[in-house]
């Protein structure tokens, strides 16, 4: 199987974010990136899918030449090779998903995996745009997976209320959710020969984004908390405040 797996340079969620000069963007400086979590899930699903049924598993990641090392992480994990579609790393959710239609196309995918959001930007449309740029079926979101004999895969979505049962014939796009696996550890062996595991490079063609980010701002800082009083007394006062100024009840 030709599997192809899409991954997201992002933040570290534990790093302290600052907006950056222009106030459209952060400020890079200090901030520690890691391959995007719910792409974690993707990949392992790739890997799983590979030792079922034999094949090959590519990175593809949408950037400038900071990503390799997000690249490298996939490739540590039993990755076989990466593809690096070199481009601004501030493409709107269609420019990366017509930069990696644009790139694999030609390469016979068998399966696209997405995580179903980066942390970054939350944006979930990707998966849903590259199937649809590809006019593969794509369905979001998974948190189970089965290969039918028949060619098909059975699919699994938490849902509001309960859980959805689908199928659909490959090739298609399937981006994950957490649930749907635990993502291995790279061992040392793995991050070893991810140095020596091929990147593929190639420019994306130029693109003009159809959506712009017109100002980033940092959430207002909390008010301090109050202390009302201790015991049953302080109650009508608590309930008072909430009342009239915090306005909940």
């Amino acid at each position: 199987m030709n599997i192809f797996v899409c991954i997201s340079h992002v933040p570290d969620s534990t790093t302290k974010i600052k907006v950056g000069p222009s106030g459209k963007e952060i400020d890079e400086e200090g901030v520690t990136f890691i391959l995007n979590p719910y792409d974690e899930y993707a990949v392992e699903a790739a890997l799983q899918m590979k030792e079922k049924h034999e094949g090959e598993v590519t990175a593809v990641c949408v950037g400038d030449d900071a990503v390799k090392e997000t690249i490298r992480k996939a490739l540590a994990m039993g990755v076989d090779k990466g593809l690096l579609i070199k481009a601004e790393r501030t493409r709107d959710s269609f420019g990366i998903a017509q930069a990696i239609a644009g790139a694999i196309r030609d390469k016979s995918p068998d399966v696209i995996f997405c995580g179903k959001q980066s942390i970054d930007y939350d944006s979930c449309q990707v998966a849903g745009m590259l199937g649809e740029i590809l006019g593969m079926p794509s369905v979001s979101a998974i948190v189970g997976l089965e290969m039918n004999g028949d060619g098909s895969v059975t699919l699994e979505r938490d849902i509001e209320g309960g859980q959805e049962i689908s199928t659909t014939k490959l090739p298609a796009v399937l981006s994950t959710d957490k649930g749907l696996n635990e993502p291995r550890y790279p061992k040392l062996q793995g991050i070893m020969a991810a140095k020596r595991k091929p990147i593929e490079e190639i420019e994306a063609p130029p693109y003009e984004n159809r959506v712009r980010v017109l100002d980033m701002r940092m959430p207002p800082a909390k008010d301090a908390g109050k202390i009302v009083g201790e015991g049953v007394e302080a109650v009508p006062e608590l309930v008072k405040l909430l009342h009239e100024e915090a306005k909940v009840i």
